[in-house]
Order: structure tokens, then sequence, then C-alpha cells
């Protein structure tokens, strides 16, 4: 059986998009030196079991290359709110037959949907 272990997120600067997704919630699973002066940042939502890392080493994926990944939340109001009040920038809600959504960027402008499912 297989399942997804980690997804990789191409960043410019770890520490700063570290911050960025400690604010959305992720916790830091482990951060680790590698060899070449590089680092293994790997983080989580709070029960959750897939991961993301954050990595600057692959040249075919460029900071701000990924899009779509796509985060669900129960109350996203709340989440909207929260995030505006902490400063980030994220769109509208817009709502789909599936749902609710909003799109937020990170730092260097990997694209994140938080999406709330129809009840």
């Amino acid at each position: 059986m297989l399942t997804i272990a980690a997804i990789a997120i191409p960043v410019s600067d770890q520490t700063r998009s570290k911050e960025f997704y400690l604010r959305l919630g992720f916790d830091i699973i482990a951060e680790e030196s590698m060899e070449g002066g590089k680092k293994w940042i790997q983080m989580g939502l709070p029960g959750g079991q897939t991961t993301i890392t954050l990595v600057t080493w692959f040249k075919k994926m460029p900071p701000g290359s990924m899009q779509g990944l796509v985060l669900l939340t129960d109350n996203i109001n709340s989440d909207l709110f929260s995030y505006r009040a902490q400063g980030l920038t994220v769109s509208e809600i817009s709502e789909t037959p599936n749902g609710k959504f909003f799109n937020i960027k990170d730092p260097d402008g990997n694209g994140i949907s938080i999406q709330q499912h129809q009840a």
C-alpha cells in the first residue's frame, strides 16, 4: 500500500517560508542540516498524515512554481478572519457546488487553496 509521505514546496528562503507555514497552522516535524549547507525542513498539520518539505535544491522546481495545494478546513470564515488579522493576503471566499474556498500565496507565490466542503 502506498501513501503520500511528503510534498515538496519549492522556496527561496526556508526560514521565511517556515514562518509563513507556521502562521497557517503547520507544526515543525523535523529541521535538520544536510550536506552542502542545505536544510531539511518538514512540516505537517496537527492530526494530519501528509507533510510538506520546504526545498531549495530542485532546479526544475523554482520557488513559486507549486500551485494547487488544497487544505481542508471546517470553518472557512474563521480561517479567513485569522489569516487577515495576521496580515496575510488572501482572496475573497468563492462558492462552488462542492463548497467554499479562498486562495492564499506563500512568500514565493506558491498557490494554496483553503477549502470547506458543503455540509
